[in-house]
């Protein structure tokens, strides 16, 4: 018998798959396809404070091994999360979420964790500085150690619930920022967000998404993910949840392996509504193979 539980923080997960913020929604599209009861947490829509429509179409770009968005954090804003969309998620899905936090400045972001953090459902608040498809957005704090620092330190002030902050990989030097973040008091990391990119079609000679760059996401970048895990896990003594490309158990044993505490499934929702079930019950099967009996025992295990 295999023990897939694994801890965050306090937040104790029957199993460390989390589908990614933007990716899930709500839940509740997903909670018509299978029990979404058996995931490990599910990480929210990114939420601002006022209703967002997003960035124009076309927001997607399909891309060898991945693909493009520029959604531009389309949600309807704090309080109608806080209102309607956790009460209804609660009809099916008895564990805490991650609720993920996006801002356009300081005061902002602490509004929204301020509010969220009052939410008996929420188990962790995800605070993205490192959103690339937004104009003047959370990337302007994440690409600098300073601000990233400024940002987790005020939110820290205005909450009690775990902090966790979502990390860019647009950035020279990913440790130096992760390591700010923790000195400036978070509890966690949650890392990498998308890789800026972009398509161009040949036929009208135009750059495929109206905001012409996005996010990249997908297998693609997996290997990026990983080896930027595994340095930020050398470098902080807090919990990572990891993220990039993952869409087979055995990523998931890869990822934890360069230091992931848990691990956040996106672009593959999109493709496989199942993606993070099959993930989870591949999963003992894969610790199996590998001869291990404890998920927990092998966080960071590469090192």
């Amino acid at each position: 018998m295999v023990d897939l539980s694994v801890e965050l923080s306090g937040l104790k997960l029957d199993n460390p798959i989390i589908p990614a913020s933007g990716t899930f929604g709500f839940g509740h599209e997903f909670a018509k396809f299978y029990d979404i009861n058996m995931l490990g947490s599910i990480s929210l829509k990114g939420t601002t404070q006022e209703e967002r429509f997003g960035n124009p179409t076309p927001r997607i770009a399909e891309c060898t091994a991945g693909l493009i968005n520029s959604v531009g954090l389309q949600n309807p804003g704090i309080d109608n999360v806080i209102k309607y969309q956790i009460p209804e998620l609660e009809k099916y899905y008895n564990k805490k979420v991650i609720a993920n936090i996006s801002g356009f400045s300081l005061d902002e972001y602490k509004y929204c964790c301020e509010k969220i953090d009052k939410c008996d459902k929420v188990g962790i608040i995800e605070v993205n500085i490192s959103c690339p498809n937004v104009h003047n957005g959370g990337m302007a704090f994440g690409t600098d150690a300073k601000n990233a620092a400024e940002v987790t330190k005020e939110i820290k002030k205005v909450t009690t619930k775990p902090i966790y902050i979502k990390l860019t990989p647009n950035v020279t030097n990913i440790v130096e920022i992760a390591k700010a973040c923790e000195d400036a008091g978070a509890d966690g990391i949650s890392m990498i967000n998308t890789l800026l990119g972009m398509r161009i079609n040949p036929k009208t000679k135009k750059p495929i998404i109206a905001n012409k760059m996005g996010g990249f996401s997908g297998p693609a970048i997996f290997p990026v993910a990983l080896r930027m895990i595994y340095q930020v896990y050398e470098a902080v003594n807090i919990p990572i949840i990891g993220m990039g490309g993952v869409a087979s158990a055995k990523d998931v044993i890869e990822m934890m392996l360069a230091g992931a505490s848990a691990v956040q499934v996106g672009a593959s929702n999109l493709k496989n509504p199942y993606a993070c079930k099959e993930i989870i019950e591949d999963l003992p099967v894969q610790m199996e193979k590998y001869n291990i009996k404890s998920l927990k025992e092998i966080i960071g295990g590469a090192h």
